[in-house]
């Protein structure tokens, strides 16, 4: 404890003085957890919480404010917690499933959630990913939490008194509980959910203690029942007690299982077993660091590391495993697609809408292994439910637009991930490409529209018509790229050659922009650009119109060269934040963060327009990407509750940073290529899983200079404003040659731009 308090201390030091940072041996003791927890519905800063838990672990444990069913289960603002929940949100939006919580109170029996609530302070509260610990002012009782994949270890420190308890809360939906008091355990289930589910849905838990119960009852729907050790109702629970001494340690051993009890027991076994709170702990850490210490930067500021690491820290939560192992080692998962317990991966949690644009990107590059595993749940989810998942939690949930998987299984396979069925996968697709779901957020709205007109029309109510025009035209475009691969018939590549194109047919000439189109072929009127949703998905016009992600070049024909390109881009900059949010019938917070950040147009919070900013590279301008990338990564983030500028979806607004800061961004997923931009710190390593090494330097790197004056690769000079994935894979040394003023010779030639189709398809 005395360690991490003096970390915290110098860390918080380091930040005052902002001191440059020569060297980091244990990453995790930089992430901040609480990045993006000064939240709220009308205004997002992360929309965040502090997830006590391994890499993509299947339960993560948090602190908890809000109240029962409440997607703000953690603010940072709040002044008391109700308890410590097992959590599988990925987003207050989509909430929570299979959650319960547990809580320790002292005096009087206190079980209802406002009843047991604790005042506490965050002078004495510490948050790490691998470790959690809080002083509960009512109850004079620390609680410190620290996790595995599928269990926790859970230790409180009671005052003397003879009225220890803990409260274990089932919560509502149908719950089951039972106290064994003869074996110092806790037993039962919790179906609470927010949709996606089977019917035969439960979370089962099981909580063993290092101390006798002297005292034991469970309450049902609101009401105690004392001596009572068994309850089955909407709404169960237990409280448990006993007398400690003043600092007496209680240690709570728990994990969960979707499957069965007696696999919630194996997870249990399996995990912790006889291992003690510390060694649960160093274990938790060293995962982290293991992680985290892949990428190594030196030479910035330690608030830049701070933010780097609670980045990298948030990249690697989500998807979660929806996986367990049986006795034999053997992998396997309860679907929450068909509710069958079956062999093989299984992940959940995750937006692709969000996550296709950098996150699953930044995973083919550091951790294909585990993408392998990603892809082959993909395929499993598939087979168990007829469709590929888009936003899944854990089954299919109806948010958010286009077929994007096409992009995760294209950039995937195109990388060299292997160990998964791609014919199967590649069926999924065709299938996706041909077919609407049974939500519209599964298969693709529109479709028949949108094969045979070439777009989603405006006037046929399919909202966000646009939008899904744009996101398919990119999804086919990846099928393309891997029908090839796949050697598939050349009618077949050629159909999404084809309707790659298709983002032309809502490009308005006389506005330069990307404009619903009616089924009769004339544009939407009247047309306000500013005007979020309508046509598009939580954006507007000039948020939407870059989504072309493999046609950049095509775009900037279609808007009259480069230099009119640019003028557009660099238009997004110099407009007031204006808007109409009618479609809405009030403003969003997507809206009002773009607002309040004082970069007009830009908003950074949501993901459409995140990749604009490195746009300028494929017309000849690469200084004005280097210049706005340090700019966001300068305003709009930062490791404190309130560092993000929008919601951090599942990894996609932290990869961004991750990605930038090593100076480049995959504008395009599906190609080989990431798009230039400028490194932040002096010197970055990168330990890639096939062992190799690429060194990021950056010697003269700074605040003031932030351009790019020349760049080598391997000693020899390089002029493209891209790297090549293969290429980085061997490893190698790119060095950066920074300077205070833009070097506007350097990356101007056409070759020096990025892929577009239209080089490729003339």
């Amino acid at each position: 404890m005395k360690t991490i308090l003096f970390s915290a201390l110098m860390l918080a030091t380091c930040c005052v003085k902002a001191q440059t940072v020569n060297s980091v041996a244990d990453p995790v003791e930089w992430v901040n957890p609480l990045m993006g927890t000064a939240s709220k519905g009308s205004l997002s800063t992360g929309n965040t919480y502090p997830a006590i838990a391994c890499p993509w672990g299947m339960n993560f444990w948090m602190p908890q404010t809000g109240r029962m069913g409440d997607g703000w289960a953690y603010t940072y603002d709040s002044d008391k917690l109700r308890g410590f929940k097992q959590t599988h949100q990925p987003s207050p939006w989509i909430n929570d499933y299979g959650q319960f919580a547990i809580m320790p109170v002292t005096g009087k029996v206190k079980f209802k959630e406002d009843d047991r609530a604790s005042w506490f302070s965050h002078k004495a509260e510490v948050s790490r990913p691998y470790y959690y610990s809080v002083y509960l002012a009512d109850h004079d009782v620390t609680t410190e939490i620290t996790p595995t994949e599928r269990a926790a270890v859970i230790r409180f420190t009671f005052p003397k008194t003879d009225s220890a308890f803990v409260v274990i809360d089932a919560l509502d939906k149908g719950s089951y509980i039972k106290v064994l008091t003869a074996e110092h355990k806790i037993i039962g289930y919790t179906t609470k959910n927010s949709g996606g589910v089977p019917s035969n849905f439960k979370n089962y838990f099981e909580l063993t203690f290092d101390k006798p119960f002297t005292f034991v009852s469970t309450f049902k729907n609101g009401t105690l029942y004392r001596g009572e050790a068994e309850a089955k109702e909407n709404h169960v629970g237990a409280v448990i007690g006993f007398a400690t001494g003043k600092g007496e340690k209680v240690n709570v051993k728990v994990a969960s299982s979707f499957i069965s009890p007696e696999q919630a027991a194996l997870n249990l076994q399996q995990e912790v077993g006889n291992s003690s709170f510390d060694v649960v702990k160093a274990k938790a850490k060293a995962a982290w660091n293991k992680e985290l210490g892949r990428i190594a930067v030196e030479g910035g500021t330690s608030e830049q590391v701070r933010t780097f690491y609670s980045c990298l820290y948030r990249a690697m939560l989500f998807p979660r495993k929806f996986y367990e192992m049986d006795a034999q080692g053997k992998v396997m998962h309860y679907s929450p697609y068909n509710g069958q317990v079956l062999p093989g991966y299984m992940f959940t949690d995750n937006g692709f809408w969000d996550t296709f644009r950098a996150t699953f990107p930044f995973f083919n590059m550091m951790y294909p292994s585990m993408n392998s595993h990603i892809m082959e749940g993909l395929v499993n989810a598939y087979k168990e439910s007829g469709w590929l998942p888009e936003w899944a939690s854990p089954g299919h949930r109806d948010c958010m637009i286009g077929s994007n998987s096409a992009s995760l299984i294209a950039d995937a396979y195109l990388k060299g991930v292997r160990g998964f069925d791609i014919n199967t996968a590649y069926e999924a697709l065709i299938k996706n490409s041909n077919n609407s779901g049974p939500l519209t957020s599964v298969g693709r709205a529109g479709v028949k529209y949108y094969n045979e007109l070439g777009y989603v029309p405006y006037d046929v109510d399919i909202n966000e018509n646009t939008a899904r025009t744009l996101e398919y035209s990119y999804d086919d475009f990846t099928i393309y790229k891997l029908a090839k691969e796949l050697k598939r018939p050349a009618a077949e590549i050629e159909r999404f050659a084809k309707q790659a194109r298709n983002y032309r047919n809502v490009f308005d000439p006389e506005t330069k922009l990307m404009r619903g189109k009616n089924k009769d072929g004339k544009f939407q009127t009247p047309f306000n650009p500013f005007k979020w949703g309508d046509a598009f998905t939580e954006g507007n016009s000039w948020h939407y119109t870059w989504s072309v992600f493999h046609d950049i070049q095509g775009l900037e024909t279609l808007m009259g060269g480069k230099d009119m390109f640019v003028k557009m881009l660099d238009s997004v900059f110099t407009m007031p934040p204006v808007y109409d949010d009618s479609y809405y019938g009030g403003t969003i917070h997507e809206i009002r963060e773009m607002q309040i950040m004082n970069m007009g147009q830009y908003a950074h919070g949501n993901q459409p327009i995140q990749h604009m900013i490195y746009l300028y590279n494929y017309a000849g301008q690469p200084w004005k990407t280097q210049y706005w990338v340090r700019e966001v990564m300068n305003r709009l983030y930062t490791a404190t509750p309130d560092g993000y500028c929008g919601d951090e979806d599942n990894g996609q607004t932290s990869a961004w940073y991750v990605f930038s800061a090593l100076g480049y961004y995959p504008v395009c997923p599906g190609t080989q290529q990431y798009v230039l931009g400028a490194p932040l710190f002096k010197k970055t390593t990168i330990t890639f899983e096939n062992g190799k090494k690429l060194v990021l330097s950056a010697p003269k790197n700074s605040a003031e200079n932030r351009y790019v004056k020349a760049v080598t690769f391997n000693a020899k000079p390089y002029t493209s404003n891209w790297l090549d994935h293969n290429e980085m894979m061997k490893g190698g040394i790119i060095t950066f040659d920074m300077d205070a003023v833009p070097n506007k010779n350097r990356g101007t030639a056409d070759k020096d731009a990025p892929y577009s189709l239209s080089q490729e398809l003339k």
